[in-house]
């Protein structure tokens, strides 16, 4: 194209990685948010035999538009009691580490001549955890700011779980990256393209992280932060309007870069192991199957999520952390020392 020959290196750099954050966001991170909350609503009134929401247009595939304007019109009611800055700093707080993560995720292998990540990091993975780690501090600062008992107390819980689940989290993919010798999350993919996909080689390492990736996210059994039994709504109960919009779109933006994680670390990201997929794009068609088979892979993981919501009953907050601690941590630490046995075993021969 003239337009671009016209323009530097560093022109066409900034260019470029600006669509891809356009593209990523709004293109494809929002409306999946948006249809995640359907989608949720579909699968458990078909778990409950329900119709659900069938009434905004078609099957209800309006139904997410009509919930954005609900929340735009409702009114936006702050409480004369709390800390308001920081009442209103925290659902942006949750919000933001979401997006973030997203640029560092290879959501397919070339469109054109441009790599279908935003930023390639070479410690991607450090990255992605530095960001996710600062979720926490939207709902312990929204438990903190509304001044108030339950919130509080969801606020604390959520600082106690989402810790210690990162640290078991952390630990999991140790091994993932073992194997693979690079930390860059692209590398991670072209491993997996030459042979089976890490799901296969390390599957305590996933089977830890999924069950991680609940508690990072607060869903159930694992929404010990929010636990309407006994906390009313906790950190987000004194919310309304878009603020609590916010926290819900959090939610579920969390489970897509998660889901989005796990595809990338241990189900080969946009690659599949038939009909010439697991190589990098050649040609404009073939890039964009690529982030097909990427997106698709992101929807098959998001249903787990939901389904796993409707039949597993809420852990005690005491098994919650006996499940990290005194589980997890240990046997990850043993996956570790096996790998690496395992490796250097390899290595000797």
């Amino acid at each position: 194209m003239p337009f671009l020959e016209q323009l530097s290196p560093t022109q066409q750099f900034l260019l470029f990685s600006t669509l891809k954050i356009v593209a990523a966001i709004f293109l494809v991170l929002l409306p999946m948010v948006a249809y995640s909350v359907l989608a949720e609503r579909k699968i458990s009134a078909f778990i409950q035999d329900r119709v659900g929401p069938n009434r905004v247009g078609p099957f209800g595939i309006w139904q997410p538009l009509a919930d954005g304007l609900k929340s735009f019109l409702k009114e936006d009611f702050t409480p004369a009691h709390v800390r308001k800055v920081y009442f209103w700093l925290a659902p942006a707080l949750s919000l933001i580490p979401a997006f973030l993560t997203v640029a560092v995720i290879p959501f397919g292998s070339f469109l054109g001549k441009q790599k279908m990540v935003i930023a390639d990091l070479n410690v991607g993975i450090l990255y992605t955890f530095g960001i996710v780690s600062l979720g926490v501090y939207g709902i312990v600062l929204a438990g903190y700011a509304a001044n108030s008992k339950y919130p509080f107390l969801g606020g604390i819980r959520s600082s106690a779980q989402m810790i210690s689940y990162e640290i078991a989290m952390g630990m999991s993919v140790i091994p993932v990256f073992m194997l693979v010798g690079d930390l860059n999350l692209s590398q991670v993919i072209n491993y997996q393209s030459g042979g089976a996909w890490l799901v296969f080689k390390q599957p305590v390492s996933f089977f830890i992280f999924l069950v991680a990736a609940f508690a990072e996210t607060n869903r159930l059994p694992f929404d010990l932060p929010e636990s309407e039994t006994e906390l009313v709504g906790g950190y987000h109960t004194e919310y309304s309007s878009m603020k609590f919009a916010l926290f819900f779109m959090a939610e579920y933006a969390n489970m897509i870069t998660s889901s989005a994680m796990m595809v990338t670390l241990f189900f080969g990201g946009w690659t599949l192991p038939f009909g010439g997929l697991d190589q990098p794009a050649s040609t404009l068609a073939g890039g964009l199957v690529h982030i097909g088979i990427f997106l698709g892979k992101i929807v098959v993981l998001m249903v787990v999520f939901i389904w796993v919501r409707w039949m597993l009953p809420r852990f005690r907050y005491d098994q919650l952390m006996d499940l990290g601690w005194r589980r997890f941590i240990p046997v990850a630490l043993a996956n570790i020392l096996a790998t690496a046995v395992v490796l250097w075993l390899q290595g000797a021969k």
